[in-house]
């Protein structure tokens, strides 16, 4: 049964950011800051059991609309393996 499971994520990867803990190596006396921001990006991607799916940058904001695309343009694609029949024309 587990070998037809595809699970699916989404997370957000921030780079000094509140989620972020922050390490690093200063003489004594001087201040740490960051200027202008730190950046983060979000993902989707998928696995399976034989592997993993693709992975998908999100840009902007994730809505249903916009989750619904990447699920139509992507959920297929990584569930499906070189079996010519997930590969005929005629199929896709």
């Amino acid at each position: 049964m587990r070998n037809k499971i595809l699970w699916s994520y989404e997370t957000k990867i921030e780079l000094l950011g509140l989620n972020a803990k922050r390490h690093g190596w200063r003489k004594p006396g001087t201040i740490l800051t960051v200027k202008h921001g730190s950046g983060s990006i979000r993902l989707w991607g998928c696995f399976l059991v034989s592997g993993t799916g693709r992975q998908v940058r999100i840009e902007g904001k994730m809505n249903r609309e916009k989750y619904r695309e990447i699920l139509d343009e992507n959920l297929i694609q990584s569930s499906q393996d070189n079996n010519p029949k997930h590969t005929a024309k005629t199929t896709q």
